[in-house]
């Protein structure tokens, strides 16, 4: 059971993967809970956790009834690994987020041809938003995931860094790419040149963060989030996701080309799928009641 969340809202859903696990959560049960689950070696992105976690999010995609996905990780750590010692905490032994055993012996053919540091297009491509639930470091491919996602969510212990220089290597799942697109060149350059890590606080000073919360209220936060956006049409929401996403990837004009096109989309003829939900929540407001979203 989650802590600090009734245990009425969760749904435990059997599945064969045992490197991620896959909770139904929120008042409406239409919330995903994934949990990176190798604490023995602080979540480390192994080929194996990977592929179970492109699969969940795959189901998680397909799945209708489920509008908001809230991703974390077991125990102290969201994605780092106890493989090497390289300063950053004196009391751990964890550094980047990808499986450093998995990648030491590795040639530039080798890597060239698996597609390392491994295939996040699945995440990359979800309809559905996604919150990361950071309770703890996200160091290397593990910061790189979070950055990924759509919110990110962070405990008052979390650590971010990029240490990858400090083993002879560059970020390469776009560390340095969305770090500079939200938190500047400055500052990328500092961390990724240097492997330092930043604080839950730092991070959220520099934009990569929404909010940061005790560590016991983390998760439980994120799935307050989830819920409350999951009470939105899941149709819209999405529609939200892309206008936004289209922001951070294009030229001002082409984002406001996109959002407009998006905007009058929900005023489509009955033949376009976003017409009744756009029309229920102008009545709802008008009406001074909760919509009733058909995701229609």
């Amino acid at each position: 059971m989650l802590q600090g969340y009734p245990s009425k809202h969760s749904e435990i859903i059997a599945q064969p993967a045992t490197l991620v696990l896959k909770d139904r959560v929120g008042k409406s049960n239409n919330v995903a809970l994934l949990t990176l689950n190798r604490p023995e070696a602080f979540n480390a992105l192994s080929e194996q956790l990977l592929k179970e976690l492109n699969v969940a999010l795959e189901d998680c995609n397909a799945d209708e009834s489920i509008v908001v996905i809230v991703l974390t990780g077991s125990h102290r750590a969201f994605s780092g690994t106890r493989l090497f010692d390289l300063n950053f905490i004196s009391v751990k032994r964890h550094h980047a987020g990808a499986d450093i055993k998995e990648m030491g012996e590795l040639s530039f053919a080798d890597v060239h041809k698996s597609g390392l540091p491994g295939d996040w297009s699945v995440l990359t491509a979800l309809r559905k938003p996604i919150i990361a639930a950071v309770n703890g470091v996200a160091f290397g491919g593990g910061c790189e995931l979070a950055l990924m996602c759509d919110i990110i969510y962070a405990s008052e212990k979390a650590l971010f860094a990029q240490p990858e220089i400090k083993i002879g290597t560059i970020p390469g799942a776009g560390g340095t790419q969305r770090w500079t697109r939200v938190a500047g060149k400055s500052l990328t350059m500092e961390l990724c040149l240097t492997g330092d890590k930043i604080s839950a606080n730092e991070a959220k000073q520099c934009g990569i963060v929404s909010k940061v919360f005790p560590p016991e209220k983390v998760v439980e936060e994120a799935i307050n989030l989830a819920d409350r956006i999951a009470q939105n049409s899941a149709l819209v929401t999405s529609m939200v996701k892309q206008a936004v996403n289209t922001a951070y990837e294009t030229t001002l004009q082409q984002g406001l080309a996109a959002e407009r096109a998006l905007f009058h989309a929900t005023f489509a003829t009955p033949t376009f799928f976003f017409q009744e939900d756009r029309k229920e929540g102008m009545r709802a407001f008008i009406e001074k009641r909760p919509p009733k979203w058909t995701n229609e």
